[in-house]
């Protein structure tokens, strides 16, 4: 938020305003800050105002010249325009709970029982119940301390007594009803136990917690518990060096070859088990169920002068028992493949994946993965997010080709596709019906030629592909950290996912994506210091959905959505919110899953808000019309009637706001584009295109009754290239600003095709710069052996 004093109103240009907006770290792409004021909506005519869905356009760079280090000079010239968020909302005007002790840091374990309304918090040296449905109120703790004597011993090998030399729980999972499997860092002595749930107490089991939880608490880790067993990716020594995906069982335990071919400098992201289809009769699948495991490694494949870095996804079967000579105790049915998540026309890569949610319910048909992802050379804030299908991923496991070593001298390819003939058994696969009609009823009986080549290539050659083949979500200016999706069925029963995407500055995005592209429905500023979000979690009762999230200073719950903030049909509408539909009868925005009934609502995914002057009383004003009426209101057209408990000192933006005119236009085109709002008599408007200042705009204002100022003002003009375009209104009771993309097709396409020529052509003489680089290299090296 822009906000100034009196001294400071007269300093204060919309081409330094509108810079500071583009570049705030704080948000990213900042849309508008909205007040909690119940303010009435007010349009122009239909003919001067066309409500478009926004399509997103970026310039992007040659993965060539990433990888060949002038990634920071080419990235800077990029223009990557995201969706904006329509609306911000201060964690101040929205209904939030926080939990907090004093003194205690690191809630970023969460576990949440549905079933007992109970959410489990593991954070530094202690262990919290608290109620699900007010995260406020605390139900039990125990504290899960270092003795003094480990933290001694843990300081004397180099470590820090104040910080790294305590106990950070980052194990915690359901084991039964009765107990949690817990597991701590422990002072780089990692250790697990048992949580009796009825007393609340540890059983004092201390079992050794290697391979189960990090040594480190600055080291990556994941784990799932499926059917009473731990499936764990971690590392497997005090130093971090040997990396380890592992399964804590009684009666198989199983863990990764420690090998660079298996794990090459992971960093575990996520893990979670997909069970196989009763129904399916299908001898040539197995019915085996597959635990998934996502990190980001450094590349076999290739070798440059940096580390490559590479999105994984790998896979092993529940039933996997080892192999009887070869693998013995190792998975025989690990493997891993490429995640692809790049936006192909424009050659931008995200090859860093930061978190993944599967989205798993009784309406969807097959899981979906959801991943948030971000390019390895990062200098420009660019996120994104890709899904994809698990029959995908099953696909390059159980038909894919496999990589091998290659042994080309002088090449940066190090692994190539493997062409020659393989084993059956199919390597790396599930024991399968087929393979059990065979004789081979557990993978202690595959033969030692199948165990040997998925011992040698535990890396598949086929990648897996996104749906659609690019990402749902492109974002400038932002690091998206985690991520979780709840599938919503809207009014005309069409299924949406809607994307709830945390940021290392403490704030929430909710997005979709719909027959026209992307839309980011809101910002939400979940921690007041901008603490990074490092965990996510959605419940999945419908009658009482909450989003939690976990930062190092604290948890927070939020409400899913906030339809009652939406005080006009029009305004509920363009939110766009699969959650939230406008009530005619009751002239209120409600949301459907806590609604037990349908009627006449109206809503439009789409942003068609035509609908609502239907359910008006009060027509659209008439072009030239001197006064604006107010949309739904029995009242008089003028003067606009102030909402009790108004504060009439306060400045407010009023919808439909920019980015819910976002356009597309013919380049040359005249359009227009409005702003509205109300404050204190000294408000006044400044609008500026490109950082610059607009001079010669139009404006209206009007006195209300209670003292506050209406303010309309707009713009016409027409562009040939893509414009923002921003709107600030001024007071000294505060500032608020609005943005929109014009977006120039048709004629414009020999504008970007001139770009995109000139891009070619820096990249092609960046490519010859290179090859004469490499040839004098060459000939230096043959200079030097003689």
């Amino acid at each position: 938020m822009v906000t100034g004093g009196s001294d400071l109103l007269n300093d204060i240009n919309l081409e330094t305003s509108c810079k500071a907006s583009a570049s705030h770290s704080l948000f990213g792409n900042v849309g508008i800050f909205r007040n909690s004021l119940n303010s009435r909506d007010i349009f122009l005519p239909n003919e001067h105002l066309r409500l478009r869905p926004p399509i997103y356009f970026h310039r992007t760079l040659n993965m060539a010249v990433i990888l060949c280090g002038i990634v920071s000079l080419l990235i800077g010239m990029t223009v990557a325009f995201g969706p904006v968020p329509r609306i911000t909302w201060d964690h101040k005007e929205i209904h939030l709970v926080y939990f907090q002790e004093p003194k205690t840091f690191n809630y970023s374990t969460l576990l949440l029982s549905e079933d007992k309304d109970v959410l489990y918090v593991g954070a530094r040296e202690v262990i919290f119940a608290l109620s699900s449905l007010n995260i406020s109120e605390k139900k039990q703790e125990v504290l899960w301390k270092v003795t003094e004597e480990k933290k001694t011993k843990c300081a004397e090998k180099g470590k820090s007594k104040q910080t790294e030399c305590l106990n950070y729980v980052r194990v915690l999972q359901q084991l039964n009803d009765t107990f949690l499997y817990v597991c701590g860092t422990n002072a780089f002595q990692p250790v697990c136990d048992y949580l009796n749930l009825l007393s609340f107490e540890l059983g004092g089991k201390n079992e050794d917690g290697k391979g189960r939880c990090p040594f480190d608490p600055a080291q990556s880790y994941t784990s799932v518990m499926v059917d009473g067993e731990l499936y764990a990716g971690t590392s497997y020594n005090f130093l971090g060096s040997e990396p380890i995906i592992f399964r804590n069982s009684q009666q198989s335990p199983l863990r990764t070859e420690y090998a660079i071919p298996w794990l090459n400098e992971p960093n575990f992201i996520f893990a979670d088990v997909i069970r196989t289809d009763p129904d399916n009769t299908d001898d040539d699948d197995d019915d085996d169920d597959k635990i998934y495991f996502f990190f980001t490694e450094v590349s076999v494949e290739y070798e440059f002068l940096g580390k490559l870095m590479i999105p994984r996804i790998a896979r092993v079967c529940k039933r996997d028992q080892g192999g009887l000579r070869t693998l013995q105790k190792k998975w025989t049915s690990y493997l891993k493949a490429r995640m692809l998540c790049s936006a192909p026309d424009k050659n931008l890569i995200f090859n860093i994946v930061n978190d993944i949610f599967i989205l798993k319910s009784p309406s969807v048909r097959e899981p979906v993965i959801y991943g948030v992802f971000s390019p390895q050379l990062n200098n420009v804030g660019l996120s994104a997010v890709c899904a994809y299908n698990i029959s995908t991923v099953e696909d390059v496991f159980a038909k894919g080709k496999y990589m091998q070593s290659a042994t080309v001298e002088q090449s940066h390819t190090k692994w190539v596709r493997y062409n020659g003939e393989i084993p059956r058994p199919r390597p790396g696969a599930c024991i399968s019906k087929e393979a059990k009609a065979d004789g081979y009823l557990s993978t202690l009986s595959l033969p030692d030629k199948t165990l040997q080549f998925v011992k040698d290539h535990p890396l598949m050659d086929d990648s897996v592909t996104p749906i659609g083949d690019r990402p749902r979500l492109i974002k400038r200016d932002v690091k998206y950290t985690q991520i979780v999706v709840d599938r919503v069925r809207a009014l005309n029963g069409t299924a949406y996912d809607v994307m709830f995407i945390s940021t290392d500055r403490g704030a929430l995005h909710k997005a979709i994506s719909y027959e026209n592209g992307m839309h980011i429905i809101e910002e939400i500023q979940l921690f007041p210091n901008f603490e990074p979000i490092q965990t996510l979690l959605l419940s999945s009762k419908k009658d009482k959905q909450f989003l939690y999230a976990g930062s190092n200073a604290g948890v927070v719950q939020s409400p899913l959505a906030f339809c009652d903030k939406y005080s006009s049909c029009v305004d509920c509408v363009l939110a766009r919110d699969p959650y939230c539909a406008w009530d005619p009868q009751e002239s209120v925005c409600v949301n459907l899953r806590e609604s037990e009934t349908e009627r006449d609502w109206i809503q439009n995914i789409g942003g068609d808000a035509s609908s609502c002057t239907a359910s008006s009383h009060i027509a659209f004003p008439l072009p030239g019309t001197s006064f604006l009426s107010c949309v739904g209101s029995d009242s008089a057209p003028s003067p606009i009637n102030p909402q009790p408990g108004t504060d009439c000192s306060t400045v407010v933006l009023m919808p439909p706001f920019l980015s819910d005119q976002t356009w597309h236009v013919n380049a040359h085109s005249t359009f227009l584009l409005f702003c509205q709002a109300m404050g204190p008599r000294d408000a006044r408007f400044v609008w500026g295109k490109n950082g610059q200042n607009i001079a010669g705009v139009n404006e209206q204002s009007h006195a209300l009754a209670d003292g506050r100022m209406h303010l309309l003002s707009w713009v016409t003009d027409a562009v040939a290239q893509d414009s923002e375009y921003c709107c600030l209104v001024l007071s000294k009771a505060g500032n608020r600003l609005s943005k929109v993309v014009v977006r120039v097709e048709g004629s414009s396409q020999e504008s970007w095709s001139r770009d995109l020529a000139s891009w070619e052509s820096a990249i092609s003489e960046h490519e010859k710069m290179m090859a004469s680089w490499k040839k004098t290299w060459e000939s230096c090296n043959k200079k030097g052996k003689v």
